[in-house]
């Protein structure tokens, strides 16, 4: 008996067997989009009857539009979805909302495998974008994707059914990115090429400065931009585009270049007037002085405006006789009206060379007129170096009192320490060279035996000793100054004289490495041995490797002989050593 009563005890799987019977006649199904009629509006709700039991009740909002009333009547047959049979309080459980959703998928699903546009209203703001209503799926639209230019103000744009783009879809998660820019970027591309059919290079258009930039400026053709680069605004230098454009301005291009694959378009204005460099040669002439103004100032020089597109390049090296390695912005300013004298002209590389220097007196050949050879002056030790004194003079030039010119007896790197930076020195005018704008003086040809004196005096100590007060004679030693070089060899004039003489190529050195010409320079001074002299002819023969030879046989004779098992080096400086010790 109680196994009987045990067994007539229902199961779970009982209730779900029955509940299941009950229903089967049924055609709806739960998690479904289902058919209904709307029965009555109550209180901000439709209720709905979908053929169960009983009737749903869904809120009246649900069925309006972003930014629209409710769009529904008693009687009309509408889709919503049923999440539930039968809730609590023996209701359906409906939605208009997910049925819309499930709907807008499906159609969606379909306008995305076919690449077309959709159509959604903007209604709401959301972190990083706004959300899209695409029919009753919610999209995401980022802040990026709104417009081509970033906009301040998007209200315009809200509550306003529009196409868009999907560029991402997850049904499973629910979630959808759409693009506005997309749209409008293909729309402009469509009109951007309907455009550049129409436009041909050399055209002349007009249109309307749109934006500016460091580089040039865009200009909105009537739908479509083109670049007008700064170099292409005008003949002259423009600094900055603003200099000369603003926002919005009306202006009159030609198109340069339309480039086919990428469709962009390069406009200028100087093209519109005549080029100033066709006519450069017939204005302006080497030599002649004009005047212009500073633009532009660099390391290497300044440039200077002479008319509107024209301008020319005063070099560093063309802006002073005597302020050498200064900046040109030490000399000249920006703005500042020059004259300048035309140095030489380019026309097809566009460039003309501009002197400064040249339209102010020469204070080389003033000096040369001045102070003619033999005129003895005074100045202000202005520098020292291995070469000897640089000397302050009138005119603002500087002259050089080389090493070999301190005094008659003792060597220059020792007379050199006599003077110091600010002295005041007497010395005597020895050579000016204007074309290389040196002057060279001496200090020690103010003293006996110096310039002025007869040949008698002036004569160097030979090798053998002193000449004893007479002319300079074979195997003296004397100090030359190179006055030419030449495949043979130098022509050299004896300092403290006006003795010109010559060294052969083959008594430059006793090494015949060292035999060569160019390792000299014009104005460079050595001691050298006289191994000839015409005294009719007036030619004298100096040579370096007589006297090389000779200081060695006197070292020899002096500190020692090879013979003796000491080396010719041992001698040599045990020679130097014995020097140093005299001095």
């Amino acid at each position: 008996m109680a196994k009987s009563a045990v067994s007539m005890t229902p199961t779970l799987e009982d209730f779900e067997s029955l509940l299941a019977e009950s229903y089967a006649d049924r055609p709806v199904n739960e998690n479904a989009v289902v058919k209904g009629k709307v029965l009555a509006i109550e209180n901000d709700f439709v209720i709905i009857d979908v053929g169960l039991k009983t009737e749903g009740r869904v809120p009246l909002k649900e069925f309006a539009m972003p930014g629209k009333e409710a769009d529904v009547k008693v009687g009309s047959t509408v889709e919503v979805y049923l999440e539930r049979i039968e809730n609590a309080l023996g209701e359906a459980v409906l939605s208009r909302d997910k049925a819309k959703r499930e709907e807008a998928w499906t159609h969606l699903e379909e306008m995305t495998a076919k690449a077309e546009r959709v159509d959604g209203v903007i209604f709401g703001r959301v972190k990083g974008g706004f959300t899209v209503d695409l029919g009753g799926a919610v999209a995401f639209l980022p802040g990026s994707q709104v417009d081509v230019r970033p906009i301040r103000d998007v209200t315009p744009l809200m509550h306003v059914s529009q196409p868009f783009v999907i560029l991402k879809m997850d049904r499973r998660r629910g979630n959808i990115v759409v693009s506005r820019r997309a749209v409008m970027e293909e729309t402009r591309a469509e009109q951007r090429s309907e455009l550049v059919q129409n436009l041909a290079e050399g055209q002349v258009v007009d249109g309307v400065v749109k934006n500016i930039t460091d580089y040039g400026a865009f200009v909105d053709l009537g739908g479509i931009d083109g670049l007008l680069h700064v170099t292409d605004i005008a003949w002259k230098r423009v600094n900055h585009p603003s200099d000369v454009l603003t926002v919005g301005q009306s202006v009159k291009v030609q198109i340069v270049r339309i480039n086919p694959e990428t469709q962009r378009i390069s406009l200028g204005m100087k093209q519109l007037d005549k080029d100033p460099w066709e006519i450069v040669a017939e204005r302006y002439t080497v030599g002649t002085k004009v005047k212009g103004k500073v633009t532009n100032i660099t390391d290497y020089g300044a440039f200077v405006e002479l008319e509107d597109g024209i301008e020319g390049l005063v070099h560093v090296s063309e802006m002073s006789w005597t302020k050498k390695n200064v900046h040109p912005g030490k000399i000249l300013s920006t703005s500042e009206e020059v004259e300048v004298q035309v140095l030489e002209i380019d026309s097809s590389k566009r460039r003309i060379s501009l002197g400064l220097k040249q339209v102010q007196a020469n204070p080389w050949d003033a000096f040369a007129s001045k102070y003619p050879k033999g005129t003895v002056l005074e100045g202000e030790v202005k520098n020292m170096t291995e070469f000897g004194l640089f000397v302050g003079l009138d005119g603002d030039v500087d002259g050089m009192v080389h090493l070999s010119d301190l005094d008659w007896k003792r060597p220059g790197e020792e007379a050199i320490k006599d003077y110091k930076k600010g002295d005041m020195v007497k010395a005597v005018v020895l050579d000016v060279d204007q074309e290389k704008e040196r002057i060279s003086l001496g200090i020690k040809q103010l003293t006996e035996g110096g310039a002025g004196s007869s040949m008698a005096s002036s004569a160097p100590k030979s090798a053998g000793g002193s000449s004893e007060g007479g002319a300079p004679r074979k195997g003296s030693k004397v100090t030359c100054e190179v006055l030419k070089v030449e495949d043979g060899g130098l022509e050299v004039r004896i300092s403290g004289t006006d003795i010109t003489a010559y060294v052969k190529r083959a008594d430059l050195a006793r090494d015949r490495g060292e035999q060569r010409p160019d390792r000299f320079a014009v104005g460079e001074k050595f001691d050298g041995l006289i191994t000839a002299m015409d005294a009719k002819a007036r030619k004298v023969n100096v040579s370096i490797k007589a006297m090389e030879i000779a200081d060695e046989r006197e070292a020899v004779a002096q500190y020692g002989s090879s013979d003796s098992g000491a080396s010719l080096g041992d001698i040599l400086q045990a020679a130097l050593k014995k020097k140093d010790s005299e001095v």
